[in-house]
């Protein structure tokens, strides 16, 4: 069958020197990553990795994040493995910088982002028109603006398209589960004697939820720390109740008294590996030959997602709330036990009293999961001419518009307000307020109390709307002209241009999503806000041949180029910033088959729209342990004093509890002073072509380095303690314990924890700064050979990287944390310090048979780092697990992540000329995921007792895909 195929992040399709070729896009324009020079001949020094068209029909990607997610170096951005946080998009994260610093083109040119962050959805790219994707590494400012600081990742359509493209494909599971669909139909034609081409396609999509009870590995939420599978959230059923003197009692399984805690919620099997998700999307281009020099072209791109997600149910959080004494559901145990607790006298005081305090943790199982539908309609249209001035020299000058409108209904929460009107009550039929409808409320027996008429009265849903907008313009002349270099013939190419963005941004929720805490377990107020910005730039490029074809230079080139942006912030309060990035590189053979290149960059990212203008909330963020926590306050004043300053209640000193579900309260937002950061980008290799050895052979490695200053960051809830309590709390000073550091942390009132209701516990402050330091650097190395013998061919194709240190401190005075390698709540998703993917292809006569190896190195829990004392992490669990789950018994450290093998079997028939079948089994040997502990990792990247976007958790996958093209 003779088709090229490659792993992600290396491709056959490449220059002499393993660059990968250029080739015009649907469109008609050249397209090379890494440069605005619109030359074939012209090879830039920045590495490129590719992943080809080929690559993503072996695999049957459904969504661009799957093929970004695997390129050795990035790691997981938010995706379908993504639950609690997705947000209804997909994001990609290079080098593990964080999606925001990277920037996703299409042929080349921006596109409407897809929330406040400005990340793009990667739902758009229209995969069907994809002929690759090059993913280059390292700042790209100057070539493509703010946000491609960590790197850029281009998806390059097919050019000239003409015939019908028809294809579709389906995935199953071992088991039968997370089943998916995608289908797409491509049309095209020139027309007009070849003076014109057009192209059309659709394509949908389709997926199944995977619920995390239908795997071994998370049908029990097992505790971080001890190991035990009997429930982790203390929000449990029946009703849980907490008081000021610290005791923490729970309705007994009767429903008649309290007692001590003793049933924690297991809210894994609620909770998703798989989003479902259902998907829509449109795609057109178009260019026409008005004249031998006046060419005009437009594209656009349409679509509709619907994405869920859903997680376990609603409740009563720690909310501060009362009841009447003679409720008719309150057992007169519990109520006397309240009374007492309270300091209220027993017997009429207590039983007439109208308002006993309580403060409530319930799980209102009976009203089911939560459930948040994200519906995204996306457009974005591009139209523009090319002029042809002289035979190299050419003006392209463009404008494009785009929208992206998301709805959020957020269902199956219980209203607070409501439980108090349904708490107020003195018999089973009517409320003391009766407005709604109200329905009193059962709220102190067993799981199935909550009737189907109080659940109905509970339950609310609430909508929010969101709205982002691009407007862009942009001229770019580029050409050549004679090399100015006396031993070359080779021409100079250039390209100046000019650049005009305007982001607008607007979210707009309804009354229930303001109200702090209004909806049980939907974290902080979600508050309305609307902001943008618009920049002006203008850049240069260059690239000059200086050497050719003399001894020990077959070649030497040097390239350059400066952009300048100039910002307007919609704020009257804030004054308008500009930034200057440059870069300088080159590329020098000694002989044909060895090249070396290296390129400089001083990169920027401006501050996005949230963070310039999101206003300040409280929210959730992960951490399991706190130094006030249990009885170690008792043995230190100072430690005593700082917690009593941080609003503990006195009687709860020596009992407070670790933060609920490894959640902390948080509160933060925009900060409209913030101003771009500055990084400094290095990249160097070689590429080896030795044809006349072993023609077919590329060999390319690379080096990079990167350092962002400056860095708009949030410091971590770990970072944050330590600025008070430092790392060793039992040794807090008294002058420590009075300093701001420690008393604007703030608890919660009743039960003194660091979380609880957003309406009275505002957690940690964590205010955005530009105080903070990113660093990474690290190799990336890629193999491929390809050979025909005959009837036969090989393709091997290596793909890998291996990172030094991936480094982070919110602020000069913070801890500088390395992730590389390590997982925890504070290093998101995890990234192994060595990772490769290799894939070794045979071709015979009408079938390809494919296999796909991929590895990640070892990682380890940051408690058992050689540093992890400044970290502030204490080592986890080690030992046999217990409780009721499938994995009861079974050893476990969860202190250290063995290194994993995946491998991926493809074949691909040629049944006629115009139809390809594929087969593929993905994880063919069935590689289970790693267990890992609850609250030892970010609740978005780990959840189900795992890391579902790093390790397969679907087990042995089928796909089948046919196509139809001619």
């Amino acid at each position: 069958m003779a088709q090229t195929t490659s792993q992600a992040g290396a491709t056959q399709e490449t220059t002499n020197d393993g660059t990968p070729l250029t080739n015009d896009n649907s469109q008609g324009d050249i397209i090379v990553t890494g440069t605005l020079i619109r030359n074939p001949n012209i090879v830039a020094s920045s590495p490129v990795a590719v992943v080809t068209e080929s690559e993503l029909q072996l695999r049957n990607i459904v969504n661009a994040e799957q093929a970004i997610r695997d390129v050795p170096g990035a790691v997981a951005g938010t995706g379908s493995q993504v639950n609690n946080g997705n947000g209804g998009f997909a994001t990609a994260n290079l080098r593990g910088l964080g999606s925001q610093r990277n920037l996703i083109l299409l042929d080349g040119d921006r596109m409407v982002t897809a929330n406040q962050q400005g990340t793009v959805d990667l739902n758009n790219i229209p995969l069907a028109l994809v002929q690759r994707t090059d993913v280059l590494t390292g700042g790209a400012s100057t070539t493509y603006g703010a946000d491609a600081v960590s790197g850029v990742i281009n998806f390059i359509t097919r050019s000239d398209f003409a015939g019908v493209d028809a294809s579709a494909s389906q995935r199953i599971t071992e088991r039968g589960d997370a089943n998916l669909f995608r289908a797409d139909v491509s049309i095209g034609a020139n027309f007009d004697d070849g003076r014109g081409n057009a192209v059309f396609s659709v394509g949908y999509q389709e997926a199944d939820a995977l619920y995390q009870g239908s795997r071994d590995v998370s049908v029990f939420t097992i505790g971080g720390n001890n190991g035990v599978a009997a429930g982790a959230s203390p929000t449990s059923v029946p009703t849980r109740l907490t008081f000021s003197d610290g005791s923490d009692r729970q309705i007994n399984p009767n429903g008649t008294a309290l007692q001590n805690f003793y049933s924690g919620f297991n809210f894994a099997p609620y909770n998703i590996f798989v989003t479902p998700f259902k998907r829509y999307n449109m795609y057109g281009a178009a260019k026409y030959d008005v004249s031998d020099t006046v060419e005009v072209y437009t594209r656009g791109i349409f679509s509709k997602n619907v994405v869920s997600t859903i997680i376990a149910p609603s409740g009563i959080f720690g909310e501060a709330l009362t009841v009447p004494g003679n409720n008719p559901y309150l057992p007169a145990a519990v109520r006397d036990e309240i009374c007492t607790k309270a300091g209220i006298a027993l017997g009429a005081t207590c039983n007439n009293n109208a308002a006993l305090p309580i403060t409530v943790f319930r799980r209102t199982v009976e009203i089911g999961p939560r459930i948040s539908e994200y519906t995204t309609q996306f457009f974005d249209y591009k139209a523009g001419l090319r002029l042809n001035i002289s035979g190299s020299t050419k003006l392209d000058v463009s404008g494009a518009y785009g929208e992206s409108t998301l709805d959020q209904v957020q269902s199956g929460y219980v209203l607070r307000s409501r439980v108090q009107q349904a708490l107020n009550a003195n018999n089973t039929t009517t409320c003391q307020v009766t407005t709604n409808n109200c329905v009193p409320l059962n709220l102190f027996g067993p799981a199935g109390s909550i009737t189907a008429d109080q659940a109905a009265f509970l339950n609310g849903s609430s909508t929010i709307a969101i709205k982002n907008a691009l407007s862009q313009a942009k001229a770019v002349l580029t050409g050549n002209f004679d090399s100015f270099s006396p031993v070359s013939t080779n021409p100079v190419g250039y390209a100046i241009g000019a650049e005009y963005r305007k982001y607008t941004y607007v979210r707009r929720p309804d009354s229930l999503a303001i109200s702090p805490g209004e909806l049980g377990g939907a974290g902080g107020a979600i508050l309305p806000f609307a902001g943008g910005y618009e920049v002006k730039e203008a850049y240069g490029e260059i690239i000059a041949p200086l050497i050719a074809d003399a001894p020990f230079f077959h070649s030497l080139t040097i390239e350059g180029g400066v952009r300048y942006s100039d910002y307007k912030v919609d704020a009257a309060t804030s004054p308008s910033f500009n930034a200057t990035t440059w870069k300088a590189g080159g590329s020098w053979e000694p002989i044909q088959a060895i090249k070396f290149r290296g390129n400089y960059q001083r990169a920027v990212r401006a501050p996005n729209i949230a963070e310039l203008f999101a206003p300040s909330v409280t929210g959730l963020a992960n951490q399991a342990t706190d130094p006030c926590g249990g009885a170690a306050p008792l043995s230190s004043a100072n430690l005593r004093q700082a917690c009593l300053n941080q609003g503990a209640p006195v009687g709860t000193i020596g009992v407070i509890g670790a933060p609920a579900a490894g959640q902390v309260n948080v509160t933060g937002g925009g900060n409209i002073n913030i101003r771009p950061e500055i990084a400094d980008t290095f990249t160097a290799g070689v590429v080896i072509q030795p044809k006349g050895v072993v023609p077919g052979l590329t060999i390319t490695a690379d080096y990079y380095n990167i350092i962002i200053n400056n860095a708009i960051t949030l410091a971590t809830p770990g970072d944050i303690l330590a600025n008070c309590f430092g790392t060793n709390p039992a040794a807090i000073t008294a002058a420590q314990a009075a300093s701001t550091a420690c008393t604007s942390i703030r608890r919660n009132p009743t039960d003194g924890r660091l979380s609880g209701s957003p309406a009275n516990t505002a957690g940690l402050p964590q205010p955005l700064t530009n105080e903070g330091r990113l660093a990474t650097d690290g190799v990336d190395v890629n193999l491929n050979y390809q050979r025909d013998m005959g009837l036969f061919g090989l393709t091997l194709n290596f793909a890998g990287n291996w990172t030094h240190k991936n480094t982070f401190r919110a602020s000069p005075t913070a801890y500088n944390r390395d992730c590389a390698g390590y997982y925890s709540v504070n290093c998101l998703s995890i990234q192994p310090e060595f990772s490769w993917n290799q894939r070794t292809t045979f071709s015979f006569d009408k079938i390809d048979l494919s296999v796909l190896w991929r590895y990640l190195a070892p990682s380890r829990y940051e408690g058992i780092a050689p540093d992890a004392a400044q970290r502030g992490v204490v080592p986890a669990f080690q030992g046999v697990l217990t409780g009721p789950t499938p994995l009861a018994g079974q050893s476990v450290n969860f202190n250290r992540i063995g290194a994993y093998h995946y491998f991926d079997l493809s074949a691909r028939f040629q049944a006629s000329e115009n139809f390809d079948f594929t087969f593929s089994v993905a994880n063919l040997f069935d590689r289970k995921p790693p267990v890992i502990g609850n609250g030892l990792a970010d609740t978005s990247f780990g959840s189900g007792n795992t890391y579902p976007s790093t390790y397969d958790v679907l087990g042995r996958t089928f796909n089948v895909g046919a196509r139809l093209h001619f």
